[in-house]
């Protein structure tokens, strides 16, 4: 039986402006020349010309902070706790069920960047496709951010979750969500602006947040989510197991898969 994959996830790269100034990853790179040395000294008499073509191995240095490139965040990166006081789940401890699950994919590109999705737009895109959540779904949000990857204008682009909007989502059942923007929330420059007319701090990460109440993780810096159909596929998206992290890098994965599509996985 056809099994289909499509890469939802962005690289790791340098140069390119994927997180605000100063929280870029740097990747340094060893080719099979640089690295004799390293190899030498494992092996002592050892001559660069020994070797098969006078090549050692290839390997880089890389210098990362959790969040950088796509990767999955648990509920303790949004608060310390999370369902109403419970201590919040480290990347370590999320439930990997969470993390293999039918996708729906909502396209909210025609959003102005910095607009708050409510839970009236999230209802009225569910009715245009012909869906109804069922409990773990992974609900992905395709926003005009994936096209201006790779440029400086990536992180203040698209829209973003708010609190309401994504507490429809949990309370349906949703545990896991994600989208190809920068942050879950609207860019920051957007609320910024907001907070600093209104002064209300609730504003702030409202997204986020929300797993104070109904611990959840999401995804973030997807990509390539305008390949993705509304529906009928599956996501893979289990995060590197770093000990009482906030985050862990991901290869986000889309499946098409008939099989998976007639059972559970």
């Amino acid at each position: 039986m056809a099994r289909r994959f499509i890469d939802i996830s962005m690289h790791l790269e340098n140069d390119v402006p994927s997180d605000p100034p100063g929280l870029s990853p740097k990747i340094s790179y060893i080719d099979h020349q640089m690295s004799y040395p390293d190899l030498a000294q494992f092996f002592p008499g050892l001559k660069k010309e020994d070797l098969p073509d006078g090549e050692a191995w290839a390997v880089e240095d890389v210098h990362l902070n959790t969040h950088n490139g796509t990767h999955l965040d648990a509920p303790y990166h949004f608060a310390s706790t999370m369902d109403g006081g419970q201590r919040a789940l480290t990347i370590d401890e999320v439930d990997l069920n969470w993390c293999f699950q039918p996708g729906v994919k909502l396209d909210f590109q025609q959003l102005p960047d910095g607009y708050v999705v409510q839970p009236e737009d999230v209802e009225a895109e569910l009715a245009r496709i012909g869906h109804r959540l069922k409990p773990l779904e992974i609900v992905v949000v395709n926003t005009r951010a994936g096209t201006a990857y790779g440029s400086a204008e990536y992180t203040r682009a698209g829209c973003g979750m708010g609190y309401e909007a994504t507490l429809y989502l949990l309370e349906r059942g949703v545990r896991l969500t994600g989208t190809d923007a920068w942050s879950w929330d609207a860019p920051f420059a957007y609320t910024a602006k907001k907070f600093a007319e209104t002064k209300d701090a609730s504003l702030i990460w409202e997204g986020h947040k929300a797993g104070r109440d109904i611990g959840y993780c999401h995804l973030e810096k997807l990509h390539n989510l305008q390949s993705l159909p509304s529906h009928g596929f599956y996501v893979s998206c289990f995060p590197v197991k770093i000990k009482g992290a906030s985050a862990g890098w991901t290869r986000a994965v889309a499946i098409f898969d008939d099989a998976l599509q007639a059972g559970s996985p």
